[in-house]
């Protein structure tokens, strides 16, 4: 048995704090003791109270003025579009064109995919975030690659394949056939092993054919543990495409329940134009939604509400989008969510953000019941924050009255500089030291 201890301040969320008292909702103990037991968390809580339970063989590490709180759970990025972040375009569609089709091509090749894996999980690690639910290339090789990587790196990761039979490039398309024979390997190698989960991933309405989504809802189907991971009302522009696509459909969200797409193991990203009545039914439906507000402000998407979805009773998570998102930091998306809400009138809370980068996330991926926090039984996926991490960011936590005036800090002015350290069940997965 293998028991280590960290003192410092403790920070998570236990419910969504929009919903539950604050007592019930977040814990905070600014003296406080994280047990870790063989990959998992055996204790959390204040310091005065876990200490004297502790044996004389238990080493205690002390981190005065540091924070630990949960790994961050990313609800939506794809790998393959590291290297275009930054580019230069207009809204969504063009963008696909221009930038990220072309990026992807290069996916075909393993040797460029295990280099951009390696980079894209080392990224994640070293920005905070412990579990993604990740899209690949229609390539079966670029998942393959990511998974290996993830493996290798004892991360919680889950990730599919992209579908796409459709609108767009010849060399980025499969088959009915071929995407359900690659999907299914792809099943059988990967799900399961370590800490790796699958989504089967079509890209959007836009590129898959209505036979290609009938097969991506049977595979769904067939494998009961498997997610469903695509986009939804983005950009006008794109729902206007799927209209004209889908005449017969009530409205995008209903393209996919035609289709069994659209149930409880759904991730939805962006859902920027879903009104109330297409987020009650995704509740009604159990499907979760990703916020990816870096990306719709690049691309010009709109702005999404947080709050209309969550009194809509949605599962939100939270996601960077790489690479329309410009950061792998869940704290700079933290800071951009606030700013969309600001821009339309509804604040967000920093504990609430907090819940978002977090447990909302692993609520999202089905997969709370592992992470998303620090009680005991979780595995240890958690950070090492530091709030003097730049000397502007000291200077503001310095003066700082509450845990949420830090994290609001944190968010605003943090970035890969304040994740000290990041542990993937226990160990040091990555350390700025």
């Amino acid at each position: 048995m293998s028991r280590t201890a960290f003192r410092a301040a403790l920070f998570h969320t236990l419910a969504d704090p929009m919903g539950a008292p604050a007592a019930e909702a977040w814990a905070y103990h600014p003296d406080g003791l994280l047990i870790v037991e063989d990959g998992h968390v055996a204790g959390f809580g204040a310091y005065a109270d876990l200490a004297p339970s502790l044996g004389e063989e238990v080493t205690v590490e002390h981190l005065p003025g540091k924070l630990i709180t949960p790994g961050f759970v990313d609800a939506h990025t794809h790998y393959p579009q590291t290297d275009v972040i930054a580019a230069w375009g207009s809204q969504l569609l063009d963008w696909l064109t221009n930038h990220t089709f072309p990026a992807e091509l290069a996916f075909a090749d393993r040797a460029h995919a295990d280099a951009a894996a390696a980079f894209f999980l080392d990224e994640l690690l070293r920005n905070g975030t412990t579990s993604a639910l990740v899209f690949c290339t229609v390539h079966k090789t670029s998942a393959d690659a990511l998974f290996e990587a993830a493996l290798a790196r004892d991360m919680r990761l889950i990730a599919g394949k992209v579908l796409m039979d459709r609108n767009a490039p010849t060399a980025l398309c499969d088959t009915v056939e071929t995407g359900r024979a690659d999907t299914e390997a792809l099943i059988r190698a990967w799900r399961g092993r370590g800490r790796l989960g699958y989504a089967v991933t079509p890209r959007f309405a836009v590129t898959s054919s209505d036979a290609q989504l009938a097969m991506a809802g049977e595979v769904a189907a067939t494998h009961p543990d498997v997610l469903v991971h695509t986009h939804m009302s983005e950009n006008l522009d794109e729902i206007a495409r799927v209209g004209e696509l889908f005449p017969d459909a009530r409205d995008y969200l209903d393209v996919y329940a035609r289709f069994g797409l659209a149930g409880p193991r759904s991730v939805f990203a962006h859902c920027v134009h879903a009104d109330q009545g297409v987020l009650a039914r995704m509740r009604d439906a159990g499907s979760a939604a990703a916020f990816c507000p870096s990306s719709n402000l690049l691309l010009g998407s709109g702005l999404f509400s947080l709050k209309q979805a969550c009194a809509c009773g949605v599962t939100v998570g939270l996601g960077a989008d790489i690479g329309a998102g410009a950061s792998f930091s869940l704290l700079h998306m933290m800071g951009e969510a606030y700013k969309v809400g600001q821009l339309s009138g509804e604040a967000l809370d920093p504990i609430h953000a907090f819940y978002v980068a977090t447990l909302a996330g692993a609520k999202a991926l089905k997969i709370d019941h592992k992470v998303g926090n620090l009680a005991p039984g979780k595995e240890a996926d958690f950070l090492v924050l530091d709030p003097a991490a730049t000397p502007l960011l000291a200077r503001r936590t310095a003066a700082a009255a509450s845990i949420a005036e830090v994290l609001f800090a944190l968010s605003i002015l943090g970035d890969d500089r304040a994740v000290a350290r990041t542990y993937l069940a226990g160990r040091v997965a990555h350390s700025r030291s």
